[in-house]
């Protein structure tokens, strides 16, 4: 298995029909997710377009996650948590100055993915929505207010997704307190032919 440590990132590539298994090692650990075709990089995961296809912003087992040109990037073939997000944007430095008032904020995700994707090409203002993996996000149905809850994985659960295209994939271990009960641990992941 492979580990990505506490607050930091990671990139790397897999192939057509490779399975990709991310894993919250300990437990309330979100992971945020893009990707990107490997042979197109103009190509890259679609929130948006993945919500209005799927009909539903709680994706788990057997939803397709579709590109901004609406081709299927992967499937989700198994997920043992049934509760990720993919509304909220990758924490950033400002979301530290912002949200949480930091004057020396930390990096984050966004940060951590765009010094991890550098090597493919690929610029902080070509990073999307990610798809935040156990990440816990409630939206109340008449204000339609978002709040970020503790995340509802316990230490061993993980989701299996099978790539459609061949891809680049940026993954984190999140940065931001809240989305992670207040405490950083590492994400693992397995690349599965």
């Amino acid at each position: 298995m492979n580990i990505i440590p506490p607050r930091s990132g990671v990139a790397f590539t897999i192939k057509k029909n490779q399975c990709l298994k991310i894993i919250d090692m300990e437990g309330e650990q979100v992971s945020d997710l893009v990707c990107y075709n490997l042979h197109d990089i103009g190509e890259y995961i679609s929130s948006g377009r993945t919500i209005d296809y799927a009909e539903t912003i709680f994706l788990s087992t057997g939803n397709s996650f579709y590109s901004n040109r609406s081709n299927i990037m992967f499937d989700m073939i198994e997920d043992t948590v049934g509760r990720h997000d993919f509304l909220l944007t990758p924490c950033s430095s400002d979301t530290f100055r912002i949200i949480y008032g930091h004057t020396t904020p930390h990096r984050g995700c966004f940060g951590n993915l765009s010094e991890a994707l550098k090597e493919y090409g690929i610029v902080p203002d070509n990073i999307p929505v990610s798809f935040n993996v156990f990440m816990h996000v409630t939206v109340d149905a008449e204000t339609g207010k978002v709040a970020v809850l503790p995340p509802k994985s316990k230490a061993g659960n993980y989701i299996i997704i099978k790539a459609r295209m061949d891809l680049i994939i940026g993954l984190t271990a999140c940065s931001a307190e809240m989305s992670n009960n207040y405490a950083f641990k590492p994400i693992g992941y397995d690349i599965i032919d």
